[in-house]
């Protein structure tokens, strides 16, 4: 293995004041609660508003701000996330009763969180994409009370528009004008106008992604995500400019993004590293996407395709992208990633949007022992049982024994009073 272009080493990150500063805004909101949200508002968006929550005939006149087509694209990319939501609700069912012995009746219910909140960031664009992959999963599982949130657009008391319609199309419950470390703080300790959650999902920046790891244990959270990245493993039959466009289409995200390529082929690499820089010269975004591609960018020239797997397992990407001549053999091999996609014709870019995956996914090599957002995000399975009187006097003497070797004496008593019960009127036979 070798390094055609390798990321900058950085000093690692201090976290000393990011945390002592998110302390203070989740201690403030928790203990005076809108007063604090809206001194906030001001201060990081110069947003003025006191109502927090979007009012129908503001969510009316956002529609009015869009052509038919863009209100069009949207409910298009809605609708297949949708599908895809509904199938992966139909493989996680309840089971509602097997007997691993006689009388013995175990099972589980999968039931829906009772409330949740979908934060949507702002930031550098306004990703109203990431308000249809929290909020349709949300109302797929069958969650009551579906609350999004979002800052506004600097400057003025309005979250955007494209924002704002993309939320309503999911079929948020509640939406609110606010956003930062506050808005995960006021969801999590409930305010005077905004009710607390049982989840907070979505991404943020580095405030957002602290107050959640904070907060999290008074709600629940999807995962601490930090900043996006893309690995692809390609061979000689990859097509170079295809993958610039990819690696520049992570890179734009933030400064902090990254883009990796492991390749079996070096003058592939070499090809890549040139079309990166040539198709610098003509993007829009090139100031983010160029910093991040030379800040954080690698290329990787792996030995064998064995090799390639392996850097790909051990890195865990967020996005992993194979392009090479036996996608299946690769791909069976596989096993650390947010979401994998395979194939020239298969872009990164159809996840993020419209092809029906949610793009709401890991990061930091978080993808070894978790998956991204979806419909069982917003599942607890949860277990039950019952016994006849036969089968309770076949266990009880085994739980007594074990409670008693563990010296828990009440616990053995509570089983060993059930065998002298008379008949129970309440029992289930």
């Amino acid at each position: 293995m070798k390094y055609l272009k390798k990321a900058h080493d950085k000093a690692p990150a201090s976290l000393e004041k990011l945390r002592t500063d998110v302390a203070a805004i989740v201690a403030d909101v928790a203990r005076n609660g809108d007063e604090a949200l809206q001194k906030y508002n001001e201060a990081f968006d110069g947003c003025k508003r006191t109502a927090l929550r979007v009012a129908r005939a503001e969510i009316d006149a956002a529609y009015a701000e869009l052509d038919e087509g863009e209100i069009a694209d949207i409910r298009a990319a809605a609708a297949n996330i949708e599908r895809f939501a509904r199938e992966q609700r139909r493989t996680v069912t309840d089971l509602p009763s097997f007997e691993p012995s006689p009388g013995v009746r175990l099972g589980h219910r999968v039931i829906p969180v009772r409330s949740c909140c979908c934060y949507v960031p702002g930031g550098n664009y306004p990703l109203y994409s990431s308000a249809l992959m929290l909020v349709i999963p949300a109302k797929v599982a069958g969650v009551p009370r579906v609350a999004a949130c979002s800052p506004v657009m600097r400057g003025t008391d309005r979250i955007n528009p494209r924002t704002l319609v993309a939320m309503d199309v999911a079929g948020a419950d509640e939406i609110y004008a606010v956003g930062g470390a506050q808005a995960i703080a006021a969801f999590s300790y409930g305010t005077a106008q905004i009710a607390p959650v049982d989840m907070i999902v979505g991404p943020g920046n580095a405030y957002v992604t602290e107050a959640k790891r904070q907060c999290f244990g008074r709600v629940g959270i999807d995962f601490v995500a930090g900043p996006s990245e893309v690995l692809v493993i390609a061979d000689k039959t990859a097509p170079a400019d295809v993958i610039a466009a990819d690696l520049l289409a992570q890179s734009e995200h933030d400064r902090n993004a990254a883009g990796v390529v492991v390749t079996t082929d070096e003058a592939l690499g070499k090809k890549i590293i040139e079309e990166v820089a040539r198709q610098l010269g003509t993007l829009e975004t090139a100031e983010i996407a160029r910093d991040a591609w030379e800040q954080n960018g690698e290329v990787i020239v792996a030995d064998s395709i064995d090799e390639a797997v392996a850097i790909a397992n051990d890195r865990a990407p967020e996005h992993l992208e194979v392009q090479t001549a036996n996608l299946e053999a690769v791909a069976k091999n596989l096993y650390n990633y947010g979401s994998l996609f395979l194939g020239a014709y298969t872009a990164e870019v159809f996840g993020d949007y419209a092809s029906g995956t949610n793009h709401t996914l890991p990061t930091l090599r978080a993808a070894r022992y978790t998956g991204g957002v979806w419909v069982g995000t917003f599942l607890k399975t949860c277990t039950h049982q019952s016994m006849t009187r036969e089968a309770m006097q076949k266990m009880a003497p085994l739980v007594s024994r074990l409670a008693r070797g563990e010296g828990l004496i009440a616990h053995a008593r509570a089983a060993e009073i059930r065998e002298r019960m008379p008949d129970a009127p309440n029992a289930r036979e």
